[in-house]
């Protein structure tokens, strides 16, 4: 029999599902992750043997620690789909477009699969969050990238489903048949917060577009939460706040916006290699204070060693951390640094309390659009790394009350939940 698989590309992790034989089932395609059977977005390509190699997933971590973070290390390539600055890239003399990377790793979605289920496999749904960008142009520039990032992955006949849907319609199989709820989704993944409001209990019909009374989203995810732990605790380790006087008038200058900007995102810390950033740091530097130059020598080391990625993980810990400790430490001890600083629940939560009022707002909409209100919902479905960050929590415990909160695995209820819809095409 025929068999669709659904692929949760997330931000951080990625999830298959398969549908087939009347049923749905998640697959584990990186049994190396020892959080769960996701597979981290990532792609690490390390030249050996006098070829460039690359590694996608926990496999790609590992290498990429093994080798001292020699090579090209890329995470968080899904927030670059709707980026129309990003056509292409040289790894090792080879030029990647954009399509060309994500075709990687999701052709090693699909051979793993295949080779779980002992079957080719041509059908796929893919997931797409509510929105790329605000931009409608950039929007669908970034869904037209991921169709053709599936067919240089082998994939014939592709269709997507909105990931809160997807986790929706995850949510609905744990409900008794016939009992009709109004259900809000909410979606937390890395770069975006989706969200809808379905009527769930109907899942005999194979109809159900009626069922979406409304869907909403933020680019607003925990990337940015991360981000801010960076700029607000960790970033004046690299200069941040160093000011020196111009040898050429009396005016003082610092690293540009655009230097603190990058730094302050994983992803775009490679960026920093430009000319014209190294200088502006060198020039800094040349007339800063010993102190100041310890640090903007830091600055330097992080850009030539390429440790964004591990720096980074103990930020996300220590985030992680603060969802059930009232503070925590960013310890990290390595490449000619070390860092602990401590942060509390309070300032973490005074430094995304902005970005989760833009995801009050987003709900409010929400509600609105569908023509309801707080009180009309009867179950709310939570899933995704940052649904358990307290704030967030409370926003939902608050406005709806605690005790119609759901939680699911925060890794692959929306790929469980794009294998159920792929069952119903």
């Amino acid at each position: 029999m025929s068999a669709i698989f659904g692929i949760d590309f997330g931000t951080s992790n990625s999830a298959l599902s398969v549908s087939m034989n009347n049923e749905v089932k998640l697959l584990n395609v990186d049994k190396e992750n020892p959080i769960s059977n996701s597979l981290k977005s990532i792609l690490y390509f390390l030249k050996e043997d006098g070829r460039a190699n690359s590694y996608v997933g926990h496999e790609g971590v590992q290498k990429y620690i093994e080798n001292e973070a020699d090579g090209r290390y890329i995470q968080s390539i899904k927030t670059f789909l709707p980026n129309k600055e990003f056509d292409r890239t040289s790894i090792y003399g080879k030029q990647y477009t954009l399509e060309a990377l994500i075709s990687i790793f999701l052709t090693v979605m699909k051979e793993r699969g295949e080779k779980i289920i002992n079957q080719e496999v041509s059908d796929l749904v893919l997931g797409r969050p509510v929105i790329f960008s605000q931009d409608p142009e950039r929007d669908q520039l970034a869904q037209d990238r991921l169709i053709r990032a599936a067919k240089l992955a082998g994939f014939k006949n592709i269709s997507f489903q909105l990931e809160p849907i997807a986790a929706a319609l995850a949510y609905e199989k744990t409900i008794k048949d016939g009992k009709e709820q109004l259900v809000l989704v909410g979606d937390f993944g890395g770069g975006s917060s989706d969200f809808t409001i379905h009527k769930a209990g109907n899942n005999s019909k194979s109809n159900r577009e009626k069922d979406i009374l409304s869907v909403g989203g933020v680019y607003i995810g925990g990337d940015i939460f991360d981000s801010q732990i960076m700029r607000e605790k960790v970033a004046t380790y690299y200069g941040k706040n160093v000011k020196a006087k111009s040898m050429w008038s009396d005016n003082f200058f610092g690293l540009s916006p655009i230097v603190i900007s990058k730094l302050t995102q994983w992803h775009l810390i490679p960026q920093l290699r430009l000319p014209s950033t190294l200088k502006n740091i060198k020039e800094l530097k040349v007339n800063a204070g010993l102190k100041d130059q310890k640090l903007l020598e830091n600055l330097e080391n992080l850009i030539e060693s390429n440790y964004g990625y591990l720096l980074f993980q103990s930020i996300e810990k220590s985030k992680c951390e603060l969802s059930h400790k009232e503070s925590s430490h960013v310890y990290f001890n390595d490449y000619e640094i070390c860092i602990d600083e401590l942060i509390t629940r309070d300032e973490f939560e005074g430094f995304i309390r902005e970005k989760v009022s833009s995801i009050n707002t987003c709900i409010d909409s929400t509600l609105r659009d569908a023509g309801l209100t707080s009180s009309d919902i009867d179950v709310v479905f939570l899933t995704g790394g940052s649904s358990y960050i307290p704030l967030i929590r409370s926003l939902f415990d608050q406005r709806m009350g605690a005790d119609k909160i759901r939680t699911a695995d925060a890794f692959t209820s929306v790929a469980y939940g794009l294998g159920l819809h792929g069952s119903m095409i």
